[in-house]
């Protein structure tokens, strides 16, 4: 269980990573809309920060060789 959990946490920061090179994440030109004052890139960037570190916090939970 605790491997199938590490490679998915792997495979999530690296298709998070993709993602945030995307248009999705990098729109051209679009500064709305906005939260508390906050450009939508700048939101994204801090919800993709704050979803990497819950996956990292996972992993190192779950790491194959944290018992040795």
């Amino acid at each position: 269980m605790k491997n199938n959990t590490w490679k998915i946490c792997c495979a999530l920061v690296i298709i998070i990573a993709i993602l945030t090179l995307t248009p999705l994440v990098l729109p051209e030109g679009k500064h709305k809309p906005e939260l508390m004052g906050m450009p939508y890139t700048l939101w994204v960037g801090i919800a993709i920060s704050v979803v990497l570190w819950l996956i990292t916090y996972v992993a190192v939970l779950v790491h194959p060789g944290k018992n040795d």
